[in-house]
């Protein structure tokens, strides 16, 4: 069946089965939403990573992130010593990013106009790779020029421990449980919560074995 396909079949499909979960204001998980469409967007990351390789992007101190991370879209979300940022081209390839695979773009706009953000049109996505012991630290997204864009998160392969905060550092995060095909939105309100992911716990994911897949869609302009 083709990419196409399962896609129309995913917006036919009964979504989240009703598990709505609330983090805060304009902030939900929707439990289970892309698990229909699970597969196919994992196949539709084969072209993006043919284009645009998994690299260790290092911090402006000058560490090496423990997440595997590349990019697809109009820009790419980068980071090195001279700090982070949006760029057209992939400092690796020297090229334009690939684009958002149609998959990953249709559940990304039906996941935010059903946590009530219509007419999202992401246009940069950044995938990350976690592995046993990865793991990514309270930050905000805020690299973008316009806070009113929410951003959606789709959670691919082994389960994951979500740590979701306040607008302030020292706010305790909330620690939720995500497993394969949950999607989280926040936006409006929350848009700059600090978030993060605790260390991966090691485990086998019959999908993508020994990782963690996770698609963060954005409009970084």
């Amino acid at each position: 069946m083709s990419s196409a396909a399962v896609c129309d079949l995913f917006d036919a499909a009964p979504r989240s089965d009703g598990k709505v979960e609330r983090l805060g204001e304009d902030a939900v998980v929707l439990r289970g939403y892309a698990a229909s469409a699970q597969a196919t967007l994992l196949e539709s990351l084969q072209s993006v990573l043919q284009a645009a390789p998994w690299r260790h992007m290092i911090t402006p101190g000058g560490y090496r992130m423990s997440v595997a991370m590349t990019n697809c879209g109009r820009v790419g979300w980068v980071s090195d010593q001279r700090g982070y940022r949006y760029d057209p081209i992939d400092p690796t390839t020297g090229a334009q990013w690939p684009p958002i695979p149609a998959c990953v773009s249709d559940v990304t706009k039906a996941a935010a106009a059903d946590a009530g953000f219509a007419g999202f049109e992401p246009d940069v996505c950044l995938v990350n790779r976690y592995e046993p012991g990865a793991r990514l630290t309270l930050h905000q997204d805020r690299n973008e020029r316009d806070f009113t864009h929410p951003i959606v998160s789709i959670s691919l392969g082994l389960p994951a421990v979500f740590l979701f905060g306040g607008l302030r550092r020292k706010d305790r995060p909330r620690r939720l449980r995500l497993e394969s095909g949950d999607v989280v939105v926040w936006g409006g309100a929350s848009r700059l919560a600090y978030h993060g992911v605790a260390p991966l716990a090691d485990g086998k994911h019959p999908l993508t074995g020994r990782q963690r897949i996770n698609l963060t869609l954005r409009r970084a302009s």
